[in-house]
Parts: structure tokens; sequence; C-alpha cells
């Protein structure tokens, strides 16, 4: 009984994101919502529905604590980090971190500090709001966050990072341009417009179409073999450290080494890279999310934690308007870069499309790459600095 209950588990959580997947290129409506949102909403189901074998416990323990590894270095190698508009993303890079800084400093003093683990909590959101859900499960993975606290903080980020992106694509871009002086803006040609939609379609496919295919293996097997290498390296650079470091040294590790890997070409050119990385998360999405108990929430808790997530985005959306008109940014760069940091590069082609200005894809895209490959480091940070403050 015991090896059919770990067996039924393990499919399950493997799985389900496959079916959400298929179910979300099907019906708009979900593809709206997202996997990820869904898988969070399925997790949650799972685990409080009353069906809690002994062996779930194993199961969630060990998917939780080897995708995140796997996942990180996957979803860096196909990051392109070239010269090209290399003043502006510099620009857009500080002025994002720098607001992302500040918004959660000032979430943390007046809502933060009253959360059980609230300065990890502000280390993750830090993470996701430079990153994205990648850095979150790494951080959540350093800094041991219960369970219940990391799945309420996601649940309640899907619904804020929603309305922002909503906020943005409807009347903000529009705002930003006013308020800049930037009245005008530049209609897209047919060969443009065809170019970005090509893009969201290419977002839209199914990434692991062909995966089982001899072509398909061969390349899995390469991306599997690059990451065991990577983890086992990054866990021998952690033998001169105390026991205690060993997580967020591994994690940094990982990441820098993922980072380095994008610099060459046949490692780079791993196109599935980045989607098998993302199929990982999904499946720390549902099992993480089936840990959290909701029959013991606290509804004070999760009022600070929703004020903490308001300032954290909307905050650090103001900040960043602010720095990059001081640092001579315009209006569209700055929302295509706000949008990377926050909703993470997918989003990017979706904004451009609504601004009808392809000029700043580059830019957003860029910006995205970077907070992929510093979110942890700037968690793991900011973190500690919380800490300090009490």
């Amino acid at each position: 009984m015991a090896i059919l209950n770990y067996a039924l588990i393990t499919l399950l959580f493997v799985l389900l994101p496959a079916l959400v997947l298929w179910l979300c290129r099907r019906f708009p409506l979900l593809d709206k919502l997202g996997p990820i949102m869904i898988l969070y909403g399925l997790g949650i189901l799972i685990g409080n529905i009353g069906w809690r074998p002994a062996e779930m416990h194993v199961v969630q323990d060990i998917a939780t604590s080897a995708t995140v590894p796997l996942a990180i270095p996957m979803m860096l190698y196909a990051c392109r980090f070239t010269l090209a508009e290399a003043s502006m993303q510099l620009r857009v890079c500080i002025s994002g971190f720098m607001a992302a800084f500040l918004a959660i400093v000032i979430g943390y003093i007046f809502f933060g500090k009253y959360l059980p683990e609230g300065a990890e909590i502000g280390g993750i959101m830090s993470g996701m709001y430079t990153g994205g859900m990648v850095n979150a499960a790494a951080l959540q993975q350093i800094f041991h966050v219960e369970e219940q606290a990391y799945v309420i903080m996601c649940s309640y980020d899907i619904v804020v990072s929603f309305l922002y992106l909503v906020f943005l694509v409807s009347v903000g871009y529009k705002l930003f341009r006013w308020l800049y002086g930037e009245h005008s803006s530049k209609e897209l040609t047919a060969e443009d417009r065809a170019e970005l939609e090509r893009k969201i379609a290419e977002q839209k496919r199914n990434p692991y179409e062909g995966l089982w295919s001899k072509s398909g293996m061969k390349e899995l097997a390469k991306i599997v073999g690059v990451t065991l290498l990577l983890v086992a390296l990054s866990a021998l650079s952690t033998l001169p450290f105390p026991k205690e470091w060993f997580m967020v040294i591994f994690i940094l590790m990982l990441s820098t080494l993922g980072v380095v890997c994008s610099f060459f070409k046949p490692i780079r050119s791993l196109n599935r890279s980045f989607d098998i990385g993302m199929y990982l998360i999904y499946i720390f999405s549902i099992a993480m999310a089936s840990m959290a108990d909701f029959s013991t929430l606290n509804l004070a808790d999760g009022a600070n934690q929703i004020a903490f997530l308001c300032i954290a985005v909307f905050g650090s959306l103001l900040l960043h308007t602010i720095f990059c008109r001081l640092m001579r940014v315009d209006a569209d760069s700055m929302t295509v870069s706000s949008v990377a940091f926050v909703n993470s590069p997918p989003f990017v082609p979706m904004m451009v499309v609504a601004m009808k200005n392809k000029s700043v894809l580059i830019t957003g895209l860029g910006a995205g790459i970077v907070g992929y490959a510093l979110g942890n480091h700037f968690g793991v940070l900011m973190a500690k600095l919380l800490e300090m403050m009490g």
C-alpha cells in the first residue's frame, strides 16, 4: 500500500502540470489565469481535502527540495547578455533594483515586520520582483520559510501582480507618457506587428512538443548532464563553509554558474532548457501548495501580507517611474522594464504590443534576464538587511 501511495502522489505532482498546460492552451480563460495560479489552487485543494497519507510528506519534501536546484541553472542557460543598448539596460536595471529595495524596506517597516518570518518573506519578494517565480522558489529553499506562509504570499502575489498588469496595459503606459511629456507613440508597421505576434505565439506554443523524439531526448540528456555537473560543483563549493550556510552558498553558486554557462554557445543553444526548468517550477508549485494547511489561516497576517505586497509592487512602480525620469529613461522603456521585473520577461511582448512600440522590446527582455541572474543574490542581501532592521 505504501509503494502504491508513493507512486500515486508522485504521478499526481508530475502529471498535473502537463494537464494544466494542455488546458491552458485549449481554453483562453485558463490561459489568462496562468498555470502557476491554477497549480497553486489545485495544490491547496489537494492539501486541504483531508487526504494526507503518511507517504505524501516524503514526496512533498523530495519534490520541493530537488526541483528548484535543477531548475535554476536550466532557466539561465538560454539568457542572452549582449552589449547592444547596454547603457539603457544598465539605467533601467539600476532604477528597478533601487525601486524594489526602497519599496520593500518601506513595506517591511509598516507591515512586513509584523509577519512571522517577515524578513525572509521580504527577501523572497525582493527576488521575485526583480527576477521571477524561479527566484522566489530558490529563496524559499534558502530561508526555509514555513510552507503555508510561502503559499499564501504567492497566492496573494498572483492577484496583486495581475491588477498591476491590467493597470499598465489599460491606462498606465498612457499616464506615464503624459507625465514624461511624451504625448505621441509610433504606430507599429505591419512587419513589426507580425514579428511581435510571432513572439507571443512562440510563448503560447507547446514547448514540450517533440521532447520524446530522438533529437529531443538527446537534448534533454545534455541539459540534465550539464545541470547535474553544476549541482555537484555547487555542492563542493559549500565544503569550506559551516553547515548552516550550505543552502545559501549552494543556491547562489548554482545561479552564478548558470549565468557563466549562458556565455557558451553549445549550452546557450539548448533551446528547451528554460521550458524544462519551468516545468520543474510547476511541480514545485503544486507540491509546495499542497503543504499548506488553511484550517490554521491567520487573517491578521493575511492583511499585513497583502499590504506588504501592494507596497512592494505599486511602490516600486512609482519609485521606478521617478528614478527612470531622473536617469533620462523614456516612459516606454521604464514601463516595459517594470513589467519584466514584476511579471517576468514572458509578459514583455504583450506589453510592447499594447504600447505599439517595438523599439523597447530588447530593453524589457534584457532587464528581465538581469533580474533572473541577480534576483537570488539580491534577495539574500535584502533578507539580511531587513533582519538587522528588526
